[in-house]
């Protein structure tokens, strides 16, 4: 017969995982690999729960045990590491200018009074950027909210902390084909 009572597991790290010490804080310390948003920059050492370094940072690859040999190597190539993000923020800024010349035309069924059937989101406007070769994500759109009338808009893109453009996207009706 099962027994009723569960005995409490213990739970194991996976072999070659690296452990995670406390600070002095409530967190843990981690040297950040990359870059992120709200929490810091690449080399950085942050103080985070333990929950978010151990369900998200650890395995996602973006963060690593701040260890002196960790902090060491990251200082070592610290000037390369600019110079790589230096790099990227160039393309990103490239990236910015020619967005901000784009102008994007969405089709979309209204009535006579301008209002749309539905609404355009993110995908529409990142589906109509593709067409134009920009390749863009969802997440990089920062709508207000949803586009639900025709006219213009102009709509911020989000590339990098540092970095936003203005999109002008047009709404307008739905051409129908007469026969």
């Amino acid at each position: 017969m099962p027994s009723t009572k569960m005995k409490k597991q213990k739970r194991n790290r996976p072999a070659g995982a690296p452990r995670v010490k406390k600070s002095n804080t409530s967190g843990v310390e981690l040297l950040l690999i990359q870059s992120i948003d709200h929490l810091g920059k690449q080399g950085d050492v942050v103080t985070v729960k333990r929950g978010y370094a151990n369900n998200y940072l650890l395995p996602q690859g973006l963060a690593t045990v701040a260890s002196d040999h960790h902090k060491r190597m990251v200082d070592k190539h610290r000037a390369k590491l600019q110079e790589i993000e230096q790099a990227r923020l160039k393309d990103l800024r490239d990236l910015a200018k020619h967005v901000a010349k784009q102008s994007v035309t969405i089709e979309a069924n209204a009535n006579e009074e301008g209002h749309l059937y539905g609404s355009v989101g993110a995908p529409e406007i990142v589906d109509s950027l593709k067409q134009n070769d920009v390749l863009l994500t969802t997440d990089q759109i920062r709508l207000e909210g949803v586009l639900k009338e025709l006219g213009l808009y102009t709509v911020k893109v989000h590339l990098h902390q540092e970095i936003e453009a203005e999109l002008k996207v047009w709404v307008v009706p739905t051409v129908e084909d007469e026969k």
